[in-house]
């Protein structure tokens, strides 16, 4: 038989396979389900925990035992991610609450590592067999495992909001995810409050909710972004850690320092980095007021000791700490999570309704289940009662029957032709039975010892308990109300048996100022490459290699050291950044991004104009938008201390288009031209348009055509030519028109 090949486009079937690879790499290995927030390899290693019955009051079981047997029952992606994950569900410095009960070395706040598997042991934390996984059976789905072998649940039936209590960190293709883990009590208020009324804001969920949880405690010092950041589920915080002053008891005692609280990022190598990094503060003179630095924390907590000389300057050294160290960082927030199959950035308001609605998928199955098992208990109850009436007829039914089939059978349908009945009369009785099946099947299990007077009273007793159950679970599944109640209560009594208290302050904190001790200032080149990447270099080294420096590089500025760099956006941002906060490297080197020493974000903004702060004295600046709205704005208005300034403002999707330094003669002699996507081109004075603030709009330059932008804007004296889709348009040769115009189209 001939092979048949099937020819396909390269790049398409690799286009196709990368897109499969990522999708499967997003929804099944990388990132959060949004119901009950766990990733794939966490509920399995959690399901396969309960599976083995490892319940808080069970003895402990080796991890090599639970990492095998998941992996060879549902996750058969190697026992490193499985023992990893098991690992992070046990450290309670990383979740806000611990799922794992782990004994033995399962690492450290300080970055060591966990003991190999077939050392440690684990079993489920009560918290997690809880409300994790109760009532497994009655709520959620299951599907068919890798190798449709087992069967594992879809989710598991998480009854508070994981995706916030514990948070969540993945990586996968193309996106990511971060969440901030969240005070388990807050949560609970929070949804309680979001229960109650639907319609309450993002802000007044946060009355009960006011911010994360760092499992490490510290400081969140911007409180006021937190509303933007629960409301688009982007966004940073700005974490601090916590500093405490120890004064010396005795006169020879030296005052101290000590660190009792780090930020959530730097868990891990982040300690030992941040050690290192005051030690080279030391070696560099820039804390001279330290005399020591010793690490004493324990298991009890973290204590980092920093001894000090006499007098020594507390706010100073603090300063420093937090702007020259990562005990004060930044994490990003993308509540990324999978909802409805889909990748999702979900507010708060997004994930709490997720929640809700998977509680009363839950529920309205759980409590059909139950309804279901007390209706079928009602009907057994019912048939036992009816058959101690007339015991006497179905032991005369048994005794005249030659098996139990004749028996059944006439109990169901009042068939007696196969029963012979020794005393006269119970025939026509035993013709009227009308049991159903497992009625039928009930009363021919029963005991004797069930005909006793105090056991058919504890029958009748049971019977009315299973009618008060009925009526329990019917009235829940009546209505959502009903439901949101049965919610509450759980939440309440989940609450008051495991909630803790806060350990994360949250504040508005004030910028930490730190002037460092000046060096002589020098002329240096600013480079930035079209990446982002950004540094310093001598002149002599960038005059030896202009050429290639130049050509690799978007901007290439010189620079004094003292100056700051002031960096214009496309969004109507101005971002100062110091210059001695760019590395001075060699040519090869690549530097570092942008973003890392402001607040740019290249993702969503670009970079249309630089200048060194001490360039904006005594000359003006022309500012045009995509929406031909120009201004002219004097140099003065742009000094300011502020790392982030607002530049212009701009009208709704309105964007900056160019600016331009006109220096400080503007007068009937100067001209400009506007020319826009379309190639309209109006040539106008340069002092019609007016002298305005930054915070203002701007004038009409020209009218534009329907979805026609301002594309260049050209000073003649300066620009001589322009060049408009290949067409190199002599610009003095244009006439002199009114601003506010439309222009001339240019012929191509």
């Amino acid at each position: 038989m001939s092979e048949k090949i099937l020819r396909t486009e390269y790049s398409e079937e690799m286009q196709k396979s990368y897109l499969d690879y990522s999708m499967s790499v997003i929804t099944s290995r990388a990132i959060p389900d949004a119901r009950d927030g766990l990733k794939p390899v966490q509920r399995r290693v959690l399901y396969d925990m309960s599976e083995l019955h490892l319940d808080h009051d069970k003895p402990h079981r080796k991890s090599a035992r639970i990492v095998g047997d998941t992996m060879g029952k549902y996750h058969p992606h190697g026992d490193s991610s499985i023992y990893e994950t098991l690992v992070v569900l046990s450290q309670d410095f990383k979740k806000g609450m611990a799922l794992v009960d782990g004994h033995g070395n399962f690492g450290s706040i300080e970055g060591d590592g966990a003991a190999a598997m077939r050392y440690t042991e684990a079993r489920l934390k009560k918290f997690a067999e809880e409300v994790y996984l109760k009532d497994l059976d009655k709520t959620v789905d299951f599907v068919s495992n890798y190798d449709e072998t087992e069967k594992e649940p879809e989710v598991l039936p998480v009854r508070v909001p994981n995706l916030l209590v514990n948070g969540a960190e993945g990586i996968a293709v193309g996106m990511s995810t971060s969440i901030p883990p969240h005070n388990l009590g807050e949560v609970i208020d929070a949804v309680k409050a979001y229960i109650d009324n639907r319609l309450l804001t993002v802000e007044e969920l946060m009355q009960y909710m006011p911010g994360p949880d760092f499992p490490t405690g510290g400081i969140i010092a911007n409180k006021g972004d937190l509303l933007q950041i629960y409301e688009t589920g982007a966004g940073k915080i700005r974490l601090r850690g916590r500093i405490e002053v120890e004064l010396g008891r005795r006169k020879a005692d030296r005052d101290k320092l000590v660190i009792t609280e780090i930020p959530y990022t730097m868990v891990g190598a982040g300690i030992n980095k941040f050690l290192m990094d005051v030690a080279d503060l030391v070696e560099t003179r820039k804390l001279t007021d330290v005399v020591d630095i010793s690490n004493q924390s324990n298991k009890e907590g973290i204590r980092i000791v920093l001894e000090l000389k006499k007098d020594a300057d507390v706010n100073k050294i603090k300063a420093i700490l937090y702007k020259k160290t990562k005990l004060e960082d930044t994490y990003g927030v993308n509540m990324l999570a999978i909802d409805d199959g889909r990748p999702e950035t979900m507010n708060l308001k997004q994930i709490l309704n997720t929640f809700l609605e998977f509680q009363y998928r839950n529920m309205t199955k759980k409590y059909n289940v139950l309804l279901q098992k007390e209706m079928e208990k009602k009907e057994v109850q019912e048939g036992l009662i009816e058959a101690c009436d007339v015991i006497d007829l179905i032991i005369a039914v048994l005794r005249g029957s030659k098996n139990m089939k004749d028996a059944k059978e006439c109990l169901m349908t009042g068939n007696t032709e196969k029963i012979k009945f020794r005393v006269p009369g119970f025939e026509t009785d035993a013709k009227n039975l009308h049991f159903t099946e497992r009625q039928a099947t009930a009363i021919l299990e029963m005991r004797l010892y069930k005909l006793i007077g105090l056991e058919i009273l504890a029958l009748q007793k049971a019977y009315k308990e299973t009618l008060r159950k009925i009526r329990e679970y019917k009235h829940i599944l009546s209505n959502q109300k009903n439901m949101d109640v049965v919610i509450k209560e759980d939440l309440d009594s989940i609450k008051a048996e495991f909630a803790e208290p806060r350990r994360t302050l949250i504040e508005d904190g004030e910028e930490m100022v730190y002037v460092e001790a000046k060096e002589e200032a020098k002329e240096v080149i600013f480079v930035m490459d079209r990446f982002g990447y950004c540094k310093t270099m001598d002149r002599s080294i960038y005059e030896r290699n202009q050429e290639t420096v130049d050509s690799e590089n978007v901007w290439v500025l010189p620079v004094m050291t003292d100056d700051k760099l002031c960096m214009f956006s496309d969004t109507g941002n101005m971002y100062q950044v110091k210059v001695a906060e760019f590395p001075t490297l060699k040519m090869k080197d690549k530097g570092i991004p942008i973003e890392n020493v402001s607040k740019f974000d290249g993702k969503t903004e670009t970079i249309l104009f630089m200048l060194p702060a001490s360039g904006f004295t005594g000359k003006k600046f022309l500012f045009a938008t995509a929406q031909a709205a120009v201004k002219i704005v004097p140099g003065e208005e742009f000094i300011t201390a502020n790392k982030t300034v607002v530049a212009t403002k701009l009208a709704g999707e309105d964007k900056l288009t160019e600016i331009r330094e006109i220096g400080t003669e503007i007068d009937g002699t100067r001209d400009v031209v506007l020319q826009t996507v379309d190639g309209m081109f109006l040539k106008f004075q340069l002092e019609e348009i007016p002298e305005l603030k930054k915070n203002s709009r701007g004038v009409r330059g020209i009218r534009l055509e329907k979805e026609d932008t301002l594309e260049h804007v050209y000073l003649p004296d300066m620009d001589g030519t322009a060049v408009y889709k290949g067409k190199e348009v002599a610009l003095g040769r244009l006439k002199v028109a009114k601003r506010d115009g439309k222009g001339t189209k240019i012929r191509l």
